[in-house]
């Protein structure tokens, strides 16, 4: 049996709801011979989990948004923006199996939904893979003490998730997930292939955070940074709250190999109250996320396009 998981790809979320999913799998007997792990984008040169992709005797989307695709048997995911059309919902909502599809907003992570729903739906203790769960819900939920926890790679904990960040495609997940089901996260952190991985990825995190010191721009209570002068080949979620410490809001808008993107978020460590839903604003012009962070991906040719929607979204947070 050819088991297809679809799942957010170059995610740490997405690379451990991706193994919770598997050991649920197997613990209910479900007699797949062989997983395929496809790690989705939402950019337009990247795989998208569609009816072409769900092509196993059975198929799952895990962390990413819904596809009406008739083969698709599993469905976890904990975005507000998941289902892109009324019609994506209706058919969710109409499932004759609901014990297989799973969403709800409210969870910060989607390792922890799998988690929970393997507890009660379907009695299954993940306890042994507590440490992985808490990682995950930690680091798709922020929760750091503060900025410079969340920017820091000195714990090895820390350099994995870069390493996934930057190098989280089909192949890489395939060999992950085993080993993130044999033996602690800890030690896999520590193992010579994920350190000699992150080497250089410690480098190229220092010229980012330059880049952003040298780019960024106050806007009231928003950070505005555009880095679009030149392909990223590394992007830290949490650098401008690190740099500029009393902002409500960043907006970056970056050129990366895939197109360009605009990233934008909530900084927890403000003190400041949220008082937009992130998700909503980027869902306007295409893209998703969650109340406290969301993304949009565009066209390799639509670098001005970008640009043109970062400054308008910085410029609606400002007030």
């Amino acid at each position: 049996m050819r088991f297809v998981v679809a799942t957010h790809g170059h995610c740490f979320d997405g690379l451990a709801s991706a193994a919770l999913f598997t050991r649920l799998q197997r613990e209910l007997g479900a007699g797949a011979t062989e997983f395929e792990y496809r790690a989705c984008g939402y950019s337009p040169g990247q795989p998208h989990a569609d009816e072409a992709m769900l092509n196993g005797d059975d198929n799952a989307i895990l962390d990413y948004r819904f596809s009406a695709a008739p083969r698709l048997g599993w469905y976890f995911d904990h975005h507000r923006t998941a289902f892109q059309s009324p019609d994506d919902r209706v058919v969710f909502e109409s499932q004759s199996r609901p014990d297989r599809f799973f969403h709800d907003a409210a969870y910060s992570s989607c390792t922890k939904l799998v988690a929970d729903v393997a507890r009660e739906t379907f009695g299954l203790d993940f306890g042994d893979l507590s440490d992985l769960i808490g990682w995950a819900d930690r680091v798709d939920s922020a929760r750091f003490e503060s900025a410079e926890e969340a920017v820091s790679r000195t714990d090895p904990v820390m350099r994995l998730v870069s390493v996934v960040e930057h190098y989280g495609d089909d192949a890489f997940f395939k060999r992950c997930v085993p080993e993130l089901l044999q033996r602690p996260i800890e030690e896999l952190a520590r193992s010579g292939e994920v350190q000699n991985r992150f080497r250089p990825l410690g480098k190229k995190h220092e010229r980012f955070v330059q880049r952003v010191r040298d780019k960024g721009e106050r806007r009231g209570r928003v950070v505005f940074v555009d880095l679009t002068e030149s392909v990223l080949d590394t992007v830290g979620k949490f650098v401008t709250y690190a740099l500029f410490p009393d902002s409500v809001y960043s907006v970056i808008v970056g050129l990366l190999k895939s197109g360009p993107k605009i990233s934008v978020g909530y900084n927890p460590w403000s003190g400041r109250p949220r008082d937009t839903d992130i998700s909503a604003i980027c869902a306007r012009y295409g893209g998703g996320g969650h109340p406290v962070v969301g993304g949009i991906a565009f066209r390799q040719n639509e670098v001005e396009r970008a640009r043109i929607v970062a400054n308008q979204i910085a410029n609606e947070l400002a007030g």
